[in-house]
């Protein structure tokens, strides 16, 4: 309504006033609209990083890899880390939560620096930490890494890509990671996939929970939301549904791919994390057979590298080297 009420001052002025008294009415108007642009799109950045700041600082991770998919997630990352790290590696765990994969890594003998957005994570992790998997843990920003250059062998980036919504920061998240890592160093970056929450609506559609149907896809707000993450990518978590995921960003691996190779990065690869495994029936049942659990990872290993795996897996990771 604003915006309508301005031009039709200047088109006013235009009509019946002094020129240039409108080309200077011009000018402040849209001066001021482009200020408010500015503003808006500022509050809404804010918002949505304290939106973020939240969900992990009231513990969303604690014990979320340790349960249900979570498990699956946590067995293929660490089994596909394996690959690329041994011990003795420098190693930045950017937007790492509360130190699952720090602790893993030290363990093996790395030097691992935690660097997390949420204190409350980071205090998580040091009161939890074991003897032998010490690593240092402290707060900081994706987006400004407090790391000198060229002082990383390797750099996670197991959530900032994600949950960064506005390209730029993504681009300038990867920036950081590029800055702080040596020389052939291994970037590996977590991405989410746009179909995923849409691939489990559909494996559950019909289905009976504590006796109701689950139908997710029947309701307008959830469906909505999907919508949004096919399309665009952006994942704006409903209020209806206050357990999902934060605000985040939803993409493909050949769009995680295309970003990293534009700040400089040699892309190496693609792997899906869980692939198409995850909506098992009684998934969490045949994980605990073990003759059952190495079939479920037969069938991801051998699909991991395949394109059309990573739009049906919940993550992906794409490995690049500096």
């Amino acid at each position: 309504m604003l915006i309508i009420t301005e031009l039709c001052i200047i088109i006013l002025f235009c009509v019946h006033g002094n020129k240039i008294l409108s080309t200077f009415v011009i000018i402040l108007l849209l001066s001021s609209l482009l200020l408010s642009e500015l503003l808006l799109s500022g509050l809404l950045h804010i918002t949505t990083m304290n939106e973020i700041y939240d969900f992990y600082n009231n513990g969303a991770e604690i014990g979320r890899l340790e349960r249900g998919l979570g498990i699956v997630e946590f067995h293929r990352t660490k089994e596909i880390l394996s690959r690329y790290i041994d011990g003795g590696n420098v190693i930045y765990d950017i937007g790492g939560g509360i130190g699952m994969y720090a602790a893993w890594l030290a363990k093996k003998g790395n030097e691992v620096h935690l660097i997390e957005l949420a204190e409350n994570a980071v205090e998580y992790a040091k009161a939890n930490m074991m003897q032998d998997c010490q690593f240092i843990a402290e707060t900081g920003n994706a987006l400004q890494v407090n790391r000198p250059d060229d002082s990383a062998d390797v750099v996670l980036l197991m959530g900032p890509q994600y949950h960064l919504r506005d390209r730029e920061d993504r681009l300038q998240s990867l920036r950081e990671s590029f800055r702080v890592l040596k020389k052939g160093g291994l970037l590996v970056a977590a991405g989410i996939s746009k179909f995923s929450s849409m691939t489990w609506a559909l494996s559950v559609y019909g289905e009976k929970k504590n006796g109701n149907l689950v139908e997710f896809l029947d309701d307008p707000v959830f469906f909505n939301m999907i919508k949004g993450e096919m399309t665009t990518g952006d994942h704006i978590r409903p209020k209806e549904y206050v357990k999902f995921i934060a605000e985040s960003y939803f993409t493909t691996a050949e769009e995680m791919k295309t970003e990293i190779a534009e700040v400089g990065f040699a892309v190496e690869k693609a792997i899906a994390v869980e692939g198409c495994i995850w909506f098992t029936p009684h998934r969490d049942e045949k994980w605990e057979d073990e003759a059952s659990r190495e079939r479920l990872l037969d069938i991801v290993r051998i699909t991991e590298s395949e394109p059309e795996m990573m739009g049906m897996s919940p993550h992906f990771l794409v490995m690049a080297r500096k």
